[in-house]
């Protein structure tokens, strides 16, 4: 009688009409539910496929619980020639070379799409697999950190590296190591290491306390390095100026490291940092419309919100609210809510910042998209962007128009993270992947080899680099599959790093929301 009333029954003429039409409407509730279902995009399963990417990526000896089979070892003697052991770490993208600098950036995101949603890791079964990923990298840094004011920077060159097209098991190009010392500085480099091992402390702090401690020991260590003994490291090491050539400085780099130390460690000198050079560092100065390996302001500026939110900070609010503002502009621009700088769309609404590997850039801003909305949510504020004001709904929705965008939702009709969903890129520009694999042929394949019988092959890639995240279409929203078209087709490790985090956390967006039309379907249909 109770749900009777809240409920009542309206009649047309008989009670069988009223049964029938309660039937029906029940029917039409599932069947919109499922419709939605089936349209919802997996979440889930693009979570776990990105996760196998960087198995795919790994250089060194791979362990015994690797997935990706059509992998082996390589690199066994880098850093020999040095006399040092720099076995390990990733290979950035479709090439041989171990970059610093963008592993690091890997690492750093990967830490901190586990510190804003491990628990929605966590739930979707993943992790472990994402721990290990962080873990691949970090143990790398703490082999190439060979003493306080030494990093090596580099493995291989990216000249030599890019006359040959062989897989990793048949390197016979350079492995030669470049360094960073008090002599030959490198501030960003040293800066993006100290970030990303201070953000993998935090990750391993309950389960692994040794070894955050040990990480957070570096980390200190190589800030306090970068610091002292200023310099941008493409200068140090030449080789990289054409490959990953530090635009941005290392001004960047060293307040972010700042950021991150602090908030490893809850050190008050961490912060004054921060906030004493937030102007001639460029912190609060700069407007930034990207961020990328190269360039930090963004991100750092995000972060400082959540120190703005914090009691303990407030004698700093004056400086944090200057971070708070270049975020709301970096996000406003993303929102095309600007009035005149904002980042530029492609007709069917897919953020576009530059012609090379543009979904690099997607994926960076996605994640902080995603991380404001919930900064938006947790304070109960809003965005104005230019007199507008917008929900953390509002911004959530467009980062997840962009990961739409990314698994389909696109004219290309086209999943750009590759194994996702029936259509994706078959002609990945990536070595190990386009020749086959080591494990079914272990006859040698040479330098030249490689692009007489594989590279210029129209088939599919023998081995899908599942959970690569390719560098997507161009600003009319057209796509060509062809290994040749780098610009397109090459993936690289900081591409997929971002979409960790925002997957999962759209995956519990899915799942409440699965769970509320659930609910509701009961009781209808009560």
């Amino acid at each position: 009688m109770e749900k009777q009333r809240q409920y009542p029954k309206y009649h047309f003429g008989a009670s069988n009409s009223h049964r029938f039409l309660q039937r029906c409407c029940v029917f039409f509730f599932i069947f919109t539910i499922f419709i939605t279902k089936i349209q919802a995009f997996d979440y889930a399963d693009a979570l776990s496929k990105s996760l196998l990417y960087f198995e795919s990526q790994r250089s060194g000896r791979l362990p015994y619980n690797q997935r990706v089979t059509w992998r082996d070892h390589s690199g066994l003697t880098d850093g020999l020639e040095q006399g040092v052991d720099l076995v390990g770490g990733y290979y950035d993208a479709g090439d041989h070379v171990k970059f610093g600098l963008p592993m690091a950036f890997t690492v750093t995101m990967l830490s901190w799409g586990v510190i804003e949603y491990g628990q929605q890791i966590a739930d979707a079964g993943e992790l472990e697999h994402t721990m290990e990923a962080i873990k691949w990298g970090t143990d790398y840094f703490i082999k190439a950190h060979t003493s306080p004011n030494v990093l090596w920077a580099e493995v291989g060159d990216g000249d030599t590296d890019h006359y040959c097209w062989q897989r990793p098991e048949d390197m016979t190009t350079s492995r030669h190591a470049y360094k960073i010392d008090k002599n030959n500085p490198g501030s960003d480099l040293a800066g993006e290491t100290a970030a990303a091992m201070a953000a993998a402390s935090i990750v391993f702090k309950k389960t692994n306390p040794h070894y955050s401690h040990l990480l957070l020991h570096h980390a200190q260590q190589l800030f306090e390095f970068g610091d002292k003994y200023r310099g941008k490291y493409d200068a140090s090491v030449g080789v990289v100026k054409s490959y990953y050539a530090s635009v941005s400085g290392y001004m960047d780099e060293l307040l972010w490291a700042g950021m991150w130390l602090y908030m490893a460690t809850d050190k008050e000198e961490y912060l004054n940092y921060v906030i004493t050079k937030a102007r001639s560092f460029g912190g609060t100065g700069w407007a930034i419309t990207e961020f990328s390996w190269d360039v930090k302001y963004a991100g750092l500026q995000v972060i400082a919100l959540k120190f703005l939110m914090e009691e303990k900070n407030q004698k700093h609010s004056h400086i944090l609210e200057q971070y708070k503002s270049k975020a709301e502009f970096y996000i406003c621009s993303c929102l095309n809510k600007n009035n005149g700088s904002n980042v530029e769309q492609t007709p069917a609404g897919l953020l576009y910042i530059r012609e090379w590997n543009n979904m690099q850039y997607v994926s960076t801003t996605t994640f902080l998209l995603t991380v404001y909305s919930d900064f938006l949510r947790n304070s109960n504020q809003k965005l104005s962007c230019n007199g507008e004001i917008l929900d953390h709904e509002d911004i959530l929705g467009f980062a997840k128009s962009q990961i739409d965008y990314i698994l389909g939702s696109n004219p290309m009709n086209m999943s750009y993270l590759v194994g996702y969903g029936s259509n994706f890129p078959q002609r990945v520009h990536h070595r190990g992947a386009s020749i086959k694999s080591y494990r079914e042929n272990k006859g040698f394949i040479g330098c030249t080899q490689g692009y007489d019988n594989w590279y210029n092959k129209q088939a599919p890639n023998p081995n899908v680099l599942v959970g690569a995240l390719v560098g997507g279409p161009d600003l009319e929203d057209n796509f060509v599959d062809k290994r040749d078209n780098y610009m397109q087709t090459e993936a690289c490790t900081y591409n997929t790093a971002p979409l960790i985090g925002v997957f999962a956390k759209l995956l519990e967006l899915e799942k409440q929301k699965w769970d509320y039309n659930h609910n509701s379907l009961l009781v209808a249909s009560y």
